[in-house]
């Protein structure tokens, strides 16, 4: 059944290099993902996140570079290969008609059935399966466009996973949520990785990075700046380079670092970003 331990995955981009015209928009990156993994992506605007999870979907060909996924090469894969073993979960999006929402999440068993194929009963137990594991069967027959932002993502979540696929790659998906959809989607990540599968998302949020990722990988100016275990990573010399902002970090009671922001600096102009 498709809620089974995914096979085991790893993803790989080896000195990946991309430009635009002559702007380079990463120099040299390498990152790697595999399963059980929480990597979290940390950057600013303009760092080069969205064209990295671009080219790791192999929607963009890097100008020099190797991309693996396990032992063979992406560009061997082909589309629907590709959907079987990565899905993408954007950080927004707009139906263009008013599905109801196991519509939406029916759409993932594309990469399984292909688009000539009528949804069979093993797929409507497929979507039924995701909807339960994420808690969200009471939205089943809902019109996705009339649902919460949380809800719309973990609509999405579960049409990623209704695809079967082992890494899922987030884009900013804590964006536009309230706090209790924000902790709720986090926990659902920790899960995710709990039953196998590899787990790489975006945010500006260095809290929830510390809180659920297993690596952080920090991107500044195209260039990978760190790549380790959160508490190696997230230090306040850090937060003040990548944001322009002072901060201390402290650890609660459950030893989980806490980053607190010193707001009577914030606005001091001699703690913007630093340049790479």
């Amino acid at each position: 059944m498709m809620t089974s331990t995914p096979h085991i995955e790893c993803l790989e981009a080896r000195t990946v290099h991309f430009r635009r015209g002559t702007r380079v928009i990463l120099d040299d990156i390498t990152i790697s993902l595999k399963s059980g993994e929480i990597v979290a992506l940390l950057g600013a605007n303009g760092a080069g996140k969205s064209t990295l999870f671009r080219i790791l979907l192999g929607f963009l060909k890097p100008e020099r570079g190797e991309l693996r996924l396990n032992d063979s090469r992406l560009a061997e894969f082909s589309r629907r290969a590709l959907a079987q073993r990565i899905a993408y979960v954007p950080q927004a999006h707009v139906a263009p008609f008013p599905y109801k929402v196991r519509d939406v999440v029916l759409l993932g068993r594309l990469a399984e059935t292909g688009i000539f194929r009528a949804p069979q009963a093993a797929d409507y137990r497929a979507v039924d399966e995701v909807l339960e594991r994420l808690a969200i069967t009471h939205l089943a027959l809902r019109r996705y466009t009339e649902i919460s932002g949380g809800e719309r993502q973990l609509t999405l979540i579960a049409r990623a996973l209704a695809q079967g696929a082992g890494i899922l790659i987030l884009d900013e998906p804590m964006t536009g949520l309230d706090y209790g959809y924000q902790v709720r989607l986090l926990k659902h990540l920790v899960d995710l990785a709990g039953s196998g599968h590899a787990i790489l998302f975006s945010t500006h949020n260095p809290e929830h990075a510390v809180r659920v990722a297993t690596r952080i990988v920090v991107l500044r100016d195209g260039a990978i700046m760190a790549d380790g275990p959160p508490a190696q990573i997230i230090t306040p010399s850090l937060i003040r380079a990548l944001y322009g902002v002072a901060v201390s970090t402290l650890t609660d009671v459950e030893g989980q670092m806490v980053i607190v922001p010193t707001m009577e600096h914030a606005l001091d102009a001699r703690l913007e970003p630093t340049r790479a």
